[in-house]
């Protein structure tokens, strides 16, 4: 935190030196999409975001929003997170602002359809368990480094004519303009009224928060420009946006999402996060290397083995700590390569030569002893506590031809129960 100008080089007129100047910039820039308004060349601080980090007198409020419209987590919604602690140790105050009022609409962008409203206690059951995901994450221990709001403690406090006078900054066209209204408008899909008030109140968050910096996905520039317009408005001083990209899948096609099922949560046991992981194609190697870690890009194993290997390994350290990220590794390669009836990391194996196929999952989910029952384990699937080599399984009638559509695989329940399946 800045408490005068020789504090720190980001937050004084002459940096201590250009090397240290230099090395915070590379952090804050690393991964970032877009920069807006961005005139590198000019010495106007209102136009170019590094001429505001040198002049800066005072630790700049870079803000994040993050609506708790679920209850998990995943590795792309961390990427912005983890940009807000590059400003946190640049010396930097992070505003991390908690959607309990907007998560009520829900954001529109990329929507066919609207969003169900959710619950109050819905709102705040999930903004609880957000905050102890980013936790890893984030300082949330040294002074004037985190700032934790509730965007109701001022949503809920505007009157009609506060809110008539936000919807008079915006024209219908300008609304229509957006990608997904935009889309929905043209295939005839209906729009409500109360999502025009979306970007409104998400930008009306920078105004209540005097926001110098504000992060957030590629997807997320209408709504940052709003907070522009809304702050000019107010008689502040313009918000930078810095965007960051969407995480892709694994499958390299489709962003990370938890409505396709192709993601990662912060929350996934230590042995499921790595093998995920490990299996991240050679095309998206960089980019996760880039964006989920501070691994030096010009310093990665030339081995593409070795990247996933790594990768998997930084990325688990960084959520379940190294002792668990190393337990995982271990066993993952365990596990895959084989070698003896119980591996070093204490995985037990189960013999699938006793067993009649055709077999359903049920069936050996019970035999194995991962559950008590038959009964219990069509429990446990439709729980989704079942995963087959990292992959969660929901179908209670799922079943299997031969042993060797399972030998080699590892079958688990819960967190701390699983087995290596062996011919």
């Amino acid at each position: 935190m800045f408490t005068s100008k020789s504090m720190s080089p980001l937050g004084s007129a002459m940096p201590a030196s250009t090397e240290a100047l230099s090395e915070e910039l590379q952090g804050i820039y690393r991964g970032v999409s877009e920069v807006f308004p961005d005139q590198p060349e000019s010495k106007d601080a209102d136009q170019n975001l590094r001429q505001r980090l040198a002049e800066a007198d005072r630790p700049l409020r870079v803000k994040l929003g993050i609506d708790p419209t679920g209850s998990e987590i995943h590795l792309g919604h961390s990427i912005p997170v983890r940009k807000l602690r590059d400003f946190q140790d640049a010396g930097h105050t992070a505003v991390l602002i908690i959607g309990d009022f907007t998560a009520r609409i829900g954001d529109p962008e990329g929507r066919s359809e609207v969003r169900r409203q959710l619950t109050e206690a819905d709102v705040k059951a999930n903004a609880e368990t957000y905050l102890e995901q980013v936790r890893p994450i984030l300082d949330f221990e040294t002074p004037g480094r985190l700032e934790v709001r509730y965007n109701s403690e001022w949503l809920s406090q505007l009157d009609l004519g506060k809110i008539l006078e936000l919807l008079s900054t915006m024209t219908v066209g300008q609304m229509l303009a957006k990608e997904g209204f935009n889309q929905r408008y043209t295939q005839g899909n209906p729009i409500y009224l109360h999502e025009f008030l979306y970007p409104l109140m998400q930008g009306y968050d920078s105004v209540a928060v005097e926001a110098d910096v504000e992060l957030g996905g590629t997807d997320q520039k209408f709504n940052i420009a709003v907070g522009r317009d809304l702050q000019r408005h107010f008689g502040l001083k313009p918000q930078f946006g810095m965007l960051l990209p969407l995480l892709l899948a694994g499958d390299g096609g489709q962003k990370m999402s938890k409505s396709l099922g192709n993601y990662v949560g912060l929350q996934e046991d230590a042995l499921t996060m790595y093998s995920k992981l490990e299996k991240t194609p050679d095309s998206l190697i960089r980019q996760y290397f880039e964006l989920l870690t501070k691994q030096p890009l010009d310093q990665l194993p030339e081995n593409p083995r070795e990247c996933q290997k790594l990768l998997a390994l930084e990325v688990t350290r960084q959520y379940h700590g190294e002792a668990a990220a190393n337990q995982a590794q271990q066993a993952a390669m365990t596990l895959v390569q084989g070698g003896g009836s119980q591996s070093a990391a204490g995985v037990p194996e189960f013999s699938l030569a006793e067993l009649t196929f055709p077999l359903k999952l049920f069936y050996l989910l019970s035999a194995s002893g991962l559950c008590g029952s038959s009964s219990d384990a069509r429990r446990q699937i439709k729980g989704g506590a079942v995963r087959l080599e990292g992959e969660q399984i929901k179908d209670t009638d799922l079943t299997f031809d031969a042993a060797r559509d399972l030998t080699g695989r590892v079958l688990q329940v819960g967190k701390k129960k699983f087995v290596r399946l062996v011919d």
